[in-house]
C-alpha cells in the first residue's frame, strides 16, 4: 500500500518528480505482479507521457519505449526518448503502430472523448499486448484535483466556490481540461466492447483491496484512483 507514503511525500514536497517516480515504481511492481513481462523485446507506448517518468522507469527494465503526447515535455531520464506527438482525441490511433504494453496513467479524466479512446486503442496492442489505464475517477477524493473537495458540491458550483473561497489559481476547467468519468461506467463500456477484455481492477494506490472495484456506488468514492489491466479479446474460433 503506497497511499501513506505518497500523502506524506505530497504533504511535504508536493507533487514534484519524484512523487510520480514513486507512483511509477509500484505501479511498475503492480504490472509484473499481473504477469506483464518487461524486457528488451518489450514495446511500451507511455500514451500521455508529460515529463515522461513512467515511461524511464519502465526503460530502466531495458524495454523499448516511445513517449508520445501533445507537446514534447520529456525530462530526466526521458528527455532523449524516442518522442511521437499524439492527440489522443483527434488522431487516427491505427496509424500510430503496436505495442506489447501501453501505459495511459492520468491521461482518461482529461479526455474529450474517452469512449472513443476505449473504442479505439485497440488498435495500439500487439495480439498478446496490454493495456494500463489509471486514472482518477470524478467522486474520489481526489476527483477535482487541486479544487478537491469542491467538486462534491457539483463541477461548475464546485469551481466557482473554490475560486471565491481558495482564490488561488486553477490549472483544470471541467468540460475543458478535466472531466466527470466513473468506474461503473467505463467497466460496462469495457465489458461491451468487442476488442477488449478487463484483465485486473484494483485500486491504483491500494491494490490490495481490489475487491472495492466489485461494489458499485463505494467503489466510486473509496477506490481513490483505478487501475485496469486491459488485453484484446481472443478472436471467436471459426468452424472449419
Amino acid at each position: 500500500m503506497i497511499i501513506t507514503k505518497l500523502i506524506a511525500h505530497c504533504l511535504k514536497h508536493g507533487d514534484d518528480a519524484q512523487f510520480y517516480f514513486l507512483q511509477a515504481e509500484d505501479a511498475i511492481r503492480w504490472l509484473q505482479g499481473s504477469g506483464v513481462t518487461l524486457g528488451p523485446q518489450t514495446r511500451v507506448l507511455d500514451l500521455g507521457c508529460g515529463h515522461g517518468i513512467f515511461g524511464a522507469n519502465i526503460a530502466r527494465h531495458g524495454c523499448q519505449v516511445t513517449y508520445a503526447d501533445t507537446a514534447n515535455t520529456l525530462q530526466g531520464a526521458a528527455a532523449n526518448g524516442n518522442f511521437r506527438r499524439i492527440d489522443i482525441d483527434r488522431d487516427d490511433l491505427a496509424a500510430q503502430g503496436e505495442y506489447d504494453l501501453i501505459v495511459c496513467s492520468n491521461v482518461f479524466e482529461h479526455l474529450h472523448r474517452p469512449d472513443q479512446f476505449l473504442g479505439s486503442i485497440h488498435h495500439l496492442l500487439a495480439p498478446q499486448g496490454k493495456l494500463y489505464l489509471s486514472w482518477t475517477n470524478w467522486l474520489s477524493p481526489w476527483g477535482g484535483h487541486e479544487f478537491s473537495p469542491f467538486h462534491y458540491l457539483g463541477a461548475q458550483r464546485g469551481q466557482d466556490l473554490y475560486d471565491k473561497l481558495i482564490k488561488k489559481r486553477r490549472n483544470h476547467t471541467v468540460f475543458e481540461s478535466l472531466f466527470p468519468t466513473h468506474i461503473g461506467r467505463t467497466l460496462k463500456k469495457l465489458r461491451q466492447s468487442p476488442n477488449l477484455a478487463v484483465l485486473r481492477a484494483a485500486p491504483r494506490y491500494y491494490p490490495e483491496f481490489s475487491l472495492l472495484l466489485k461494489v458499485p456506488v463505494a467503489r466510486e468514492f473509496l477506490t481513490w484512483n483505478c487501475a485496469l489491466l486491459i488485453g484484446k479479446k481472443n478472436p471467436p474460433k471459426t468452424g472449419a
